[in-house]
C-alpha cells in the first residue's frame, strides 16, 4: 500500500515520492490506433477530450505527463484512457467534474488525477450506468463527493485508486450501483471514506483503507447493502463504520468486526444509528 503523507493537502507529486512516469503507451489490447495527448507537442492532441473526439471504439488515448485543463465527457461507447501516471498526469476542470462516465460498456481509465478547482456542487469523477474499470488513478477536491457511482446498471470495478480531501466523502454509491470498490485509500475527505445509500445498492467493498477522515470511515443508509470485507478504518474523527437499522451487509452485523478492522477510531469500532447525517444538519 502506498503511503501518504497527511500533515499537509494533496500536493502534485506526493504519494509516489520517486516514481517514474509511464514513458511509452502501452500496446492496444483492441488492435486500434494509439493517440497520443501532450501539451507541448504541435504534433500530438493538446487535450484529452479532443482525442476522445476522433477515437474510434478500438482505439486508445494516451496521456503524457502535464497539467490539463479539460472537461473528460465519454458515453454510450468503449473506453481507453491512459495517463502516465496519476502524480505526472492532472486533469482538472473548474467549470463542472472534470470525468463524466455514462452507460459506458467496457475499457479501462488508469494513471490520472481528476481534480475540480470549481465552487459549485461537482465531484472529481462521476460514474453513471457503466462498466468499465477505473484504477490507478486520483479524485481530489470534489464539492461533493471526491467519485459518485450510480445507477442500477453500472458494475463498474473501482480498484486501487486515492480519493482524498473532497468536501463530502470520498466514494458514494447509490441510486442501484453494484460496483467492485477494492483495494482504494480514502483519506482526508470531509465526511466518511466511503458512503453507500438507497435500495438495490450492494458494492463489493474490499480491503479499502478509510482513514483521517472527519466523520467515520464507511457509512451505510437508507436500505443500502454491501459486502465488506477486509477493509481498515482508522484514525477517522467518529467510528470505524456506521449504519442505519434498515442495512443489510455482509458478513452479519456480529461478524463485521472480525472481517474488517475497525480500530483505533475515538468513537468506537461499529455503531448502528437512525440518524447518521445529524452531525451534519441533515
Amino acid at each position: 500500500m502506498i503511503q501518504v503523507r497527511m500533515e499537509r493537502p494533496y500536493e502534485p507529486g506526493s504519494s509516489e515520492a520517486g516514481s517514474e512516469p509511464i514513458r511509452e503507451p502501452p500496446l492496444n489490447p483492441k488492435g486500434g490506433r494509439t493517440l497520443i495527448v501532450d501539451a507541448r507537442d504541435p504534433h500530438a492532441y493538446l487535450r484529452p477530450s479532443a482525442a476522445l473526439n476522433d477515437a474510434g471504439d478500438n482505439d486508445q488515448i494516451f496521456i503524457r505527463p502535464g497539467v490539463y485543463e479539460d472537461k473528460v465527457f465519454v458515453a454510450d461507447r468503449p473506453v481507453r484512457l491512459i495517463g502516465a501516471g496519476r502524480d505526472h498526469v492532472q486533469i482538472y476542470s473548474r467549470r463542472g467534474g472534470p470525468l463524466y462516465v455514462q452507460r459506458v460498456p467496457s475499457g479501462i481509465i488508469m494513471g490520472i488525477t481528476f481534480r475540480y478547482v470549481g465552487s459549485d456542487q461537482h465531484s472529481a469523477m462521476n460514474v453513471l450506468d457503466s462498466v468499465c474499470t477505473v484504477t490507478q488513478c486520483r479524485a481530489t477536491e470534489g464539492v461533493l463527493s471526491g467519485v459518485v457511482i450510480y445507477g442500477p446498471e453500472t458494475r463498474a470495478i473501482f480498484v486501487d485508486n486515492e480519493v482524498c480531501y473532497n468536501r463530502e466523502s470520498g466514494i458514494f454509491v447509490f441510486a442501484g450501483a453494484q460496483p467492485r470498490v477494492a483495494d482504494n485509500r480514502c483519506f482526508g475527505n470531509h465526511h466518511f471514506g466511503i458512503a453507500v445509500r438507497d435500495p438495490g445498492s450492494h458494492p463489493d467493498c474490499v480491503r479499502n483503507v478509510c482513514d483521517a477522515n472527519m466523520l467515520s470511515g464507511i457509512l451505510l443508509f437508507h436500505h443500502a447493502e454491501a459486502l465488506l470485507l477486509g477493509n481498515t478504518c482508522r484514525d477517522n474523527q467518529h467510528w470505524g463504520l456506521v449504519m442505519t437499522p434498515d442495512t443489510h451487509p455482509t458478513p452479519s452485523h456480529d461478524e463485521l468486526v472480525s472481517a474488517n478492522m475497525f480500530q483505533q477510531n475515538p468513537r468506537g469500532s461499529l455503531v448502528v444509528t437512525e440518524q447518521p447525517l445529524a452531525e451534519i444538519g441533515r
